[in-house]
């Protein structure tokens, strides 16, 4: 069993947590008010407890960024401390909301909300995963018609191999987990994020990933 904070308590967050505990790993979900984020503890497994995100990111084995990424730079570099030494999992993309409330233009071109995080978090290992399809794939790739692919990217070999075994409770298999190399390859998936907008203009929120086929 491993112990696992999620940063973030809305729909990502949530349901990883329900997904992950159902698996056997204790997960805290930290919320900015952790009293109020518990008043939905009705019907979650009693693996998932609730605190704020510094405790969380504190008291826990593995991290899990699922904050809005336009903000979580910020956040994250401010728990520098509790987050050493630990994996940070970024699931999030960053860009500025559009017209209509969704993704817009890519917030660091050029660069990804993945390396700026292991540059403010260099006792860090962050590694990039789950951030090219929609949440509720994440915990159920078996749901859609066409076998879904999970990118990584990061830095360290070791992390990113606790990362998959991660992937794998989740119900991915290691068939469709596709190594993409260190972190800078974040910013390859992160620009995918570019396609979501036009995609559920058209088919609405029906679940989809952007996956490799061959």
């Amino acid at each position: 069993m491993t112990t696992i904070g999620i940063l973030g308590t809305g729909r990502v967050g949530t349901n990883l947590a329900t997904k992950l505990a159902a698996a056997g790993h204790h997960v805290t979900l930290g919320g900015r008010t952790p009293e109020e984020n518990a008043a939905r503890a009705t019907g979650l497994s009693e693996r998932i407890s609730f605190a704020d995100q510094r405790t969380t990111a504190r008291t826990t084995d593995i991290v899990i960024n699922a904050t809005p990424g336009d903000s979580a730079l910020d956040r994250l570099a401010d728990l520098r401390t509790e987050l050493a030494g630990k994996i940070l999992i970024d699931v999030s993309n960053a860009t500025h909301d559009a017209e209509d409330g969704l993704p817009g233009d890519l917030l660091y071109p050029g660069s990804s909300l993945a390396e700026r995080l292991q540059a403010a978090l260099p006792d860090t290992r962050v590694v990039k995963t789950l951030n090219t399809m929609l949440f509720m794939v994440m915990t159920a790739p078996e749901t859609l018609t066409t076998p879904p692919t999970a990118y990584l990217s990061g830095n360290d070999d070791e992390a990113k191999k606790t990362v998959t075994d991660l992937l794998a409770d989740l119900g991915w298999q290691p068939a469709r987990i596709e190594d993409l190399g260190d972190i800078t390859t974040a910013r390859a998936t992160e620009a995918m994020v570019l396609l979501v907008p036009h995609i559920l203009r058209r088919n609405g929120f029906a679940p989809f990933a952007i996956s490799l086929a061959r």
